[in-house]
């Protein structure tokens, strides 16, 4: 009986505390819809579809309003005015990292993805120069990728115009890029060690997006020692990083200072610089975390892009065609597509913009936070608050893309077919915390997907029109349902 009356009194005190936080939490924030002691405003989000929930909300709150996931609020900006004003014109007020507990439970605020303040400031300079000083945006990663395009036609084929799933056949070669500056290595297609890396991020991505995901990140104190899908998270990420130190080690073992092969090298050389440092960021801690921070961005988002622009490109033979024939006719079929091709290969440059807007790959960006108290449109944001950026509301807008739900290469074509570029191509989001590859990624998008339709026809196992592009996730990102089709070469 005395255990039944000290729950009742626990939860009680549960309760009124969370009413007096919420109601002396709004002080001066934006509008939103009440919520309910405990849990919020979590009744009225779709966790399957977050990105409609705030798009319906924002029909009532307007372009910011504010969001009660569990105990906390959240700030959420919709549309581009918003978006660019936070991240753009008050880019440092709005550079810290929110509040994304299944993330924090693997990274410990460490890496650069999930960090803030000073370690993700020096950790994110470090990596900047460091890639951009291992080839990024330079010739010499645009001969890797080129490269790795061929190695990639190859594997395809070896399916011999059979029947194939290109989920980690596309996987491979971004990550084999990644590889190469990382770990001055790339890998054999059938290495079984690079299939487990392949399927620990396709899984991670998937499961990051499914509905339970999105109920533990609001409630992880009550969940964390619950069974589910978020231990298969943090197991994955353990294995990868498990296969980092190993490198890390390897690395140790033949380190020479004055010749860096490769990131590992450079951030290992920086460790010992600051050795002395009792301060210093550069620890094995946060190598292990920044590489698979590194690693896994510019692995998944990359291969999934390609997977799902593969998909519509097989719904869509017209447009298909139209691509292959500008292939045809300003690159031909006896040399290797390069960069210099872009510019004067409109429509293709289109396309690849379209596929990006269309599927929406992280619809909601990874979650921002005010790093100081903050007046935003005549509201208070208290310093730390989560701030929730609406990318569909940006790339799926109706007055810069006509029919934002129809994949249309003509939403970045003027009238005479010229393409035409938009501020609101926001797929790496914007500001300070903008995708450190996005560089690397739109190069790899157009000579990994230009080398392949140069080389092959995409046949599809069943009728175009029963293509379903719907995505099978579609909450932390847009996973594409999975599919077969034929490499017929050309």
């Amino acid at each position: 009986m005395a255990l039944v009356v000290a729950l009742v009194i626990g939860l009680s005190c549960l309760l009124l505390l969370s009413v007096w936080r919420q109601r002396s939490g709004r002080g001066n924030l934006p509008p939103g819809p009440t919520p309910l002691p405990i849990i919020g405003n979590i009744l009225q989000i779709d966790v399957k579809d977050i990105s409609k929930s705030l798009t319906n909300l924002s029909k009532v709150y307007g372009p910011v309003f504010t969001l009660y996931l569990g105990w906390k609020p959240s700030v959420v900006l919709h549309g581009y005015d918003a978006v660019k004003e936070a991240l753009v014109d008050l880019g440092e007020e709005f550079s810290g990292r929110g509040s994304f507990p299944v993330s924090e439970k693997v990274n410990r605020g460490l890496g650069i993805l999930f960090s803030n303040g000073k370690r993700w400031k020096e950790l994110r300079r470090f990596s900047l120069v460091t890639l951009r000083n291992f080839g990024m945006g330079k010739r010499s990663i645009e001969d890797r990728v080129q490269e790795e395009a061929r190695c990639l036609v190859e594997e395809l084929r070896k399916t011999n115009g059979s029947p194939c799933d290109p989920t980690f056949i596309l996987g491979c070669a971004p990550c084999n890029v990644i590889c190469s500056i990382i770990f001055q290595k790339r890998f054999d297609y059938k290495d079984q060690h690079f299939l487990n890396l392949m399927e620990k991020f396709n899984e991670n991505l998937r499961l990051m997006s499914s509905p339970w995901i999105q109920v533990y990140n609001t409630f992880p104190a009550l969940i964390d020692y619950l069974p589910g899908s978020h231990n298969k998270i943090i197991k994955n990420f353990a294995y990868v990083k498990s296969y980092v130190l190993e490198k890390v080690k390897e690395h140790q073992e033949s380190l020479d200072v004055n010749n860096p092969r490769d990131f590992i090298d450079c951030f290992l050389i920086k460790m010992e610089q600051e050795k002395d440092n009792q301060q210093s960021e550069f620890t094995i801690e946060n190598l292990l975390t920044t590489v698979t921070d590194v690693f896994g961005a510019g692995t998944e988002t990359t291969s999934t892009t390609m997977r799902y622009g593969l998909l519509l490109l097989l719904k869509h033979t017209e447009i298909t065609a139209k691509v292959q024939e500008e292939i045809d006719h300003m690159i031909g079929r006896h040399r290797s597509p390069c960069m210099q091709d872009r510019s004067r290969m409109p429509y293709t440059d289109a396309v690849l913009h379209e596929i990006q807007r269309y599927i929406d790959l992280v619809p909601t960006n990874l979650p921002h936070a005010v790093t100081c108290d903050v007046k935003f449109r005549n509201y208070f944001i208290p310093k730390g608050t989560t701030i929730i950026t609406s990318l569909t509301s940006v790339l799926h807008d109706n007055k810069e893309f006509p029919n934002p739900d129809v994949f249309d290469p003509g939403h970045f074509l003027d009238d005479s077919g010229n393409f035409r570029k938009s501020d609101y191509f926001l797929p790496f989001s914007t500001g300070k915390r903008m995708c450190v590859g996005e560089g690397l990624a739109r190069m790899e998008l157009f000579l990994f997907l230009t080398t392949i339709l140069q080389n092959f026809k995409l046949k599809p196992v069943v009728d175009p029109k029963d293509i379903d592009t719907t995505p099978i996730a579609n909450a932390f990102g847009r996973v594409p349902p999975l599919y077969q089709l034929c490499f017929i070469p050309a």
